[in-house]
């Protein structure tokens, strides 16, 4: 027997709820049924391109009865209201992170989604990109011995503008968060967060208290070490590298580039294109894979989606490093 498609519900038609949806069209065994949007506008245009019903209602989609799992990529604030709706009603949920910005709203969720039963993912995609998921295969296979250190850079291109940083949590609940979820994807036991951060270059990073560069030092129980770079800006592109090092070896993925064209001459040796210089291109193929995934999760498979737990795990390191910035110390976290 072939099983129908999944019917999803996409809650929020931003920039990231549209990557979203024209994946869900796009996979074979997920359906379009309902877009939601405050804006409804933007629900409607969703609808014309990619199929469904619109509402400027979420609690509609809940109600529906040709729902058989929701996607959440709403503002932050909402996610927790919404992802307990869905938990209610035994809804399968796909949501953007994080889960909230505040911990304590996390923790008052977290009993009633552990009792639930109901899979809960979170959308970490970069665990999906190709060269990341196999350097984390390579490094559990033994191939470099044990893992010692695990360094991340992640640069984005430009600054955000000054208003999206004033309700971003700042640079580690919104930026960094990405790579503290990659940092458990090899080394979950994190024990303890230092982080110096800095303002050089963003006046709205500075208008807002923010930093704009950042570095993050992990510490696992195991005694390896994550190194984590962040900058706002990059003047190459997108800057998304990894390197794993252990006894036997190291591993690392290098940027992506626009071209795989090379150019030498007389005046330059080995010129190449310009990185790829936005998040939804580099990541493309982890969005989708990241769907895929969370198909066969709210079917009742296996799945590598990072889990409500991993989601208040980044979150619980994120708040750890805003501490240690601050305040110039180490921070020793619990996870569990």
């Amino acid at each position: 027997m072939i099983d129908l498609p999944l019917r999803i519900g996409l809650i929020g038609t931003g920039r990231i709820g549209q990557v979203h949806a024209a994946n869900i069209a796009a996979n074979p065994g997920a359906a379009l049924s309902w877009v939601a949007d405050p804006f409804v506008d933007g629900a409607r245009d969703v609808v014309e391109r990619f199929g469904g019903r619109s509402t400027a209602d979420a609690d509609e989609i809940f109600a529906a009865d040709d729902v058989d799992a929701v996607l959440i990529a709403s503002p932050t604030p909402t996610h927790v209201g919404l992802i307990e709706k869905a938990v209610d009603r035994g809804i399968p949920v796909l949501c953007e992170k994080p889960i909230d910005l505040d911990i304590t709203r996390v923790e008052s969720l977290r009993s009633t989604v552990a009792a639930a039963g109901v899979p809960v993912a979170l959308g970490f995609n970069r665990r999906f990109d190709p060269a990341f998921a196999e350097v984390r295969a390579r490094v559990a296979a033994g191939e470099i011995g044990a893992l010692e250190q695990l360094t991340i850079i992640s640069r984005d291109p430009a600054a955000p503008p000054a208003d999206y940083v004033a309700v971003s949590g700042g640079i580690f609940r919104d930026m960094t968060i990405h790579d503290f979820d990659m940092a458990r994807f090899f080394l979950p036991d994190i024990v303890e967060v230092s982080a110096t951060g800095t303002n050089t270059f963003d006046p709205g990073a500075r208008e807002h208290g923010d930093f704009d560069t950042a570095v993050v030092t992990l510490r696992a129980a195991s005694g390896a070490v994550v190194t984590i770079i962040n900058s706002r800006h990059s003047a190459v592109g997108y800057d998304q590298r990894i390197e794993a090092f252990g006894a036997a070896g190291s591993l690392q993925v290098t940027n992506r580039s626009t071209s795989l064209v090379s150019h030498s001459s007389a005046a330059r040796v080995d010129a190449r294109a310009p990185y790829e210089d936005f998040f939804l291109q580099r990541y493309a193929e982890a969005y989708a894979a990241e769907l895929a995934s969370f198909i066969a999760l709210a079917r009742g498979g296996a799945s590598d989606n990072s889990t409500f737990e991993d989601g208040r795990a980044a979150l619980i390191l994120a708040d750890a490093a805003q501490r240690s910035a601050e305040e110039r110390v180490a921070v020793a976290v619990r996870l569990g």
